[in-house]
């Protein structure tokens, strides 16, 4: 092959230089320009001494792999993916939390709810909230003894709250809450009869001819207008004055005007009020609420009395089974459900029924002889006292 120059290379047709990279068997040559494929064919064969210039050497060089182009979305992604680890610099040790004690005397809410006052009886900025889910739990009653971890009340909080309950009365809660349930408690017909003292007229004839005893399960009833409502309030002015009783008075559904009678009767102060316009359900659960207190009184040795006014604005069913609450309770406490309610419940062991014509034109005592009495009478008043109910009944029949 004759020696070739620049020139002479760069004068030839596209085709001869093709034919020429083919014969030197150049790879793509076909890709290349011109220009570049003389450079290409003078590096392979060698280029003419005579007026030829000095080439330099081409230094082929790797083809290189054309990355894609990045995106915002892109970088974002791989900034997920491949999160960037700034240095950590080492912690201390955090020091153990000391959670603060609190020891004092139960005091129990109408919602529920409590306190454990500090200085019983009087409150201060220092009593610890108690919710009423842990009252239901413990089971704890008013005037209990209690201690356990406080936590720092929130934002919206006044006071601090008790993280749980340690001790109850000095021992451990978990003991105290191992005992027997309420209604798996032995009990028995009520044996031990309520003096109540008084000279009302009334009184002294529900005494007489329905007495009432610890334990019992008492309706007070009678049409609108037939003083249930008084009969409950005298019942509870006689009951105030006994030592040894917790006496609870609920008012659920009550007129504005008896609220205020009961306030300003002093004797007894209601201990949770649901007025008349109170839902159903919120009646029977402020009845509920007390009577779950005066159950844990009670399964606890101790003697608790609940009079609610009335039964008539609360489902059946809740009656039925805030009656059904009280018991005497077999070498222990009792609980006395005394209620007034148009209609027996079912299940009374003791009925006092009032006689509206009466009361309407104040011949007291207003009972109902007849509809009235109370389930073994000889256990309260002894088999004289049973005989002497039983003729005035029959007197009464006659009349």
């Amino acid at each position: 092959m004759p020696v070739l120059t620049r020139s002479s290379l760069e004068a030839s047709p596209l085709a001869d230089l093709h034919e020429l990279a083919s014969e030197l068997e150049l790879d793509g040559y076909r890709r290349l320009r011109k220009a570049d494929l003389v450079d290409r064919i003078l590096e392979v064969h060698g280029a003419g001494e005579d007026d030829a210039e000095p080439v330099e050497p081409v230094e082929e060089k790797p083809a290189r792999a054309r990355r894609p182009r990045r995106t915002r979305d892109a970088d974002a992604e791989r900034a997920v993916k491949e999160p960037r680890e700034e240095p950590k610099e080492p912690r201390e040790p955090r020091e153990p939390r000391e959670e603060a004690t609190v020891e004092g005397v139960v005091e129990l809410l109408g919602n529920g709810s409590g306190f454990v006052r500090v200085n019983p009886p009087d409150a201060s900025d220092d009593d610890v909230y108690i919710s009423a889910a842990q009252i239901r739990r413990c089971e704890l009653v008013a005037g209990d003894r209690v201690s356990g971890p406080v936590r720092r009340p929130r934002r919206s909080e006044r006071y601090p709250s008790l993280v749980r309950v340690d001790t109850i009365n000095g021992q451990a809660a978990d003991e105290v809450a191992e005992g027997t349930h309420f209604d798996d408690l032995p009990c028995a017909f009520p044996s031990e009869r309520f003096e109540l003292g008084s000279e009302d007229p009334t009184l002294k004839a529900i005494e007489f001819l329905a007495p009432i005893g610890r334990g019992s399960r008492v309706t007070i009833t009678g049409p609108a207008r037939s003083g249930k409502s008084e009969a409950l309030r005298r019942l509870a002015g006689a009951l105030a004055g006994q030592d040894g009783l917790d006496l609870t008075v609920v008012l659920a559904g009550a007129r504005p005007e008896e609220i205020a009678a009961w306030n300003a009767d002093g004797a007894v102060e209601p201990a949770a009020t649901a007025g008349l316009a109170a839902s159903s359900d919120t009646q029977g659960q402020t009845i509920e609420r007390c009577v779950d207190t005066a159950k844990r009184i009670a399964a606890r040795g101790g003697n608790a009395v609940v009079l609610v006014d009335s039964l008539d604005g609360v489902p059946p069913h809740v009656a039925r089974r805030a009656l059904a609450a009280a018991r005497a309770i077999v070498d222990g406490g009792s609980l006395t459900i005394i209620a007034t309610s148009t209609h027996p419940v079912g299940g009374e062991t003791t009925v006092v029924a009032l006689d509206v014509a009466l009361t309407s034109t104040n011949r007291f005592p207003a009972l109902d002889v007849v509809a009235s009495g109370t389930l073994r009478p000889e256990l309260l008043v002894g088999d004289d006292g049973a005989e002497a109910i039983a003729k005035a009944r029959l007197e009464a029949q006659r009349l």
